[in-house]
C-alpha cells in the first residue's frame, strides 16, 4: 500500500550491516530502538560491484516486523523484479535513474502495484535528472557514497544536491521525501538534515555501533533532535 508521505525526519535502518545469523533479533532491536523503516539494499553484481538480497529476504523481513520495508533496487533492468518484491512484502520500491531506460514507465508500474515509488541518484548524477518524473515519486534517494558497500565515507559534496532537490520539490509543490544513503551517522545526519533531508538510511552506524543497536539508534535520533530544536 502507498504510504502517506508526510514531511518528517525518519530513520531507516539498513540491514546491509546486520548480522544475518540473527536477522529477526537484529530487526526487533532496531524497531525497539525507534527506527521508522527497515531499508533493504538489493544488489545484482552488475549495476553495483556486490551481490546481496532478493525477494526471499524481503519476505523474511516482512515476517519479522510490521514496519515499512523500503527496498532499494540497485539492479539493471528492474522492471521484471517489481512484482516479486511487491509480493514479498515491500512497501516501497526505489529504482535508479541510471538503470532505467524508461523511467517514467517503471515508476508507473510501481505505483500500479500500490506501492510507494522512489528514484535514486548516484553521486555523479545531477539533481535535474528527476525533474520530469517528480510528480510520480514519493521519495528521492540521494546516494552520499558510491553504491555497493556499507561503511563508506560520506561525501559532503552531495549536500548541494540535497539542497537543490529540496528547492525543486518546494517549487513544484511536491510531497516527495528526500532520503540520504551512504555514510550516515550522528555527525553526517546533522549535516544532511540541515540541507533538507527527511529520511536517513543508516547501516553501520546502527548495526555495527560499538555500544549496540539501540545506542546507535539513540545517537542518530539525538543528533536529528538537536538540529530540529536549534
Amino acid at each position: 500500500m502507498i504510504w502517506t508521505m508526510t514531511q518528517a525526519h525518519l530513520i531507516a535502518a539498513s540491514i546491509l550491516s546486520a548480522d544475518f545469523s540473527a536477522l529477526r533479533e537484529q530487526i526487533e532491536e532496531a524497531e525497539n530502538g525507534g527506527t521508522d523503516w527497515i531499508h533493504i539494499d538489493v544488489m545484482d553484481g552488475h549495476f553495483v560491484p556486490n551481490l546481496t538480497m532478493g525477494p526471499v529476504v524481503v519476505e523474511a523481513c516482512r515476517r519479522c516486523t510490521d514496519l515499512p520495508l523500503d527496498v532499494h533496487l540497485m539492479v539493471v533492468e528492474p522492471d521484471g523484479l517489481l512484482k516479486p518484491f511487491a509480493e514479498a512484502g515491500a512497501n516501497s520500491l526505489i529504482v535508479h535513474v541510471e538503470a532505467c531506460t524508461q523511467l517514467y514507465r517503471t515508476l508507473e508500474k510501481i505505483r500500479n502495484l500500490n506501492l510507494s515509488s522512489g528514484v535514486a541518484l548516484n553521486p555523479a548524477t545531477p539533481a535535474y535528472a528527476v525533474s520530469e518524473v517528480l510528480p510520480l515519486v514519493d521519495s528521492i534517494l540521494v546516494m552520499t557514497t558510491n553504491p555497493g558497500y556499507s561503511g563508506q565515507v560520506f561525501m559532503e559534496g552531495m549536500l548541494n544536491k540535497v539542497r537543490e532537490l529540496d528547492s525543486m520539490r518546494r517549487e513544484r509543490n511536491s510531497s516527495a521525501l528526500l532520503e540520504v544513503d551512504g555514510g550516515i551517522n550522528a555527525a553526517t545526519a546533522r549535516l544532511a538534515v540541515q540541507a533538507g533531508a527527511d529520511v536517513f538510511v543508516s547501516a553501520s552506524a546502527v548495526f555495527k555501533h560499538p555500544d549496540g543497536i539501540r545506542p546507535g539508534m539513540a545517537a542518530l535520533r539525538q543528533a536529528l533532535g538537536e538540529v530540529i530544536s536549534a
